[in-house]
């Protein structure tokens, strides 16, 4: 089982208890900040908000099922009162807890149900190529995404796509997705769509500039349609990390390059995942 899917075992077995990060991180077999950066980029939510959607479906169910105490759902989900649980329960479903016992179901109530991590180490993924990579300067489009909500990065890149091939001091034909700033607890990253360049004169108004240092890659392939790159990032972190022994670097969080091979306009080819290592 790899790493991501031994933390999401134990979180599912005992997430009606009082668990910490470094609970899980001891039972994931990672450190509490490695743990943290790679559950949300391999899994889509932060740790916290997974605990938290896990727990209030569970006292939907209950709720929907005729308990006819709010407070003792309420105890049961965490909460030490009332008024915290229905604030919460509202945020995360739209709804009260006294409409949905009042309603006695729970099918127009989006629960989240379990993560199925699939072991990575099944996946067909060829073994990593290392490159070091001398510093890049890039230029590009950046916004602030939460793990659960990254639809808007295709609408990034199309915006993005109106200036590729004319950006000022644009290198190459190659373009870069590259995510930073990733904190798994506040759930939240970076992500840049962007080119090299020679240098920041006069590009274009909103474009945001990321200086990567000279450092050690490995290069991972994904193949197929770029909506599943996920799956290979969650190999990358969750399975190949832990077991090779190298340690993942500070800056980027990885980085995805999209070269000849992939088609924007279908979504499919190979693009390749770099994923910095610790030296």
């Amino acid at each position: 089982m790899s790493a991501i899917g031994r933390a999401i075992w134990f979180i599912e077995s005992h997430f009606a208890e009082d668990i910490s990060l470094d609970d899980i991180a001891e039972a994931a077999g990672l450190s509490r900040y490695h743990l943290s950066r790679v559950f949300g980029l391999s899994s889509g939510r932060s740790i916290s908000a997974y605990i938290r959607g896990r727990r209030l479906s569970g006292a939907a169910q209950a709720l929907a099922n005729g308990t006819s105490s709010i407070l003792e759902v309420a105890l049961d989900a965490g909460y030490g009162s009332h008024e915290a649980f229905t604030r919460a329960f509202r945020e995360q479903f739209g709804l009260t807890p006294e409409s949905v016992r009042k309603q006695g179901h729970v099918r127009n109530v989006e629960l989240m149900e379990p993560i199925r991590m699939d072991d990575a180490r099944t996946l067909k993924i060829e073994p990593p190529r290392f490159e070091e990579s001398p510093g890049l300067l890039l230029a590009g489009l950046a916004e602030t995404y939460a793990y659960n909500r990254t639809e808007g990065i295709p609408s990034l890149w199309q915006r993005f796509n109106a200036h590729f091939g004319n950006v000022p001091g644009q290198r190459g034909n190659v373009a870069y997705g590259v995510c930073t700033q990733s904190d798994g607890e506040a759930g939240r990253f970076r992500y840049m769509a962007s080119v090299e360049v020679d240098d920041t004169d006069g590009l274009p108004a909103g474009f945001t500039v990321l200086k990567l240092p000279k450092q050690r890659y490995a290069v991972f392939l994904h193949k197929g349609h770029i909506s599943a790159i996920s799956t290979t990032a969650h190999y990358v972190f969750g399975s190949w990390f832990p077991d090779s022994g190298l340690e993942h670097g500070q800056l980027p969080d990885l980085m995805e390059k999209y070269d000849e091979r992939f088609d924007p306009r279908t979504g499919m080819g190979v693009v390749e995942i770099w994923a910095p290592i610790k030296q």
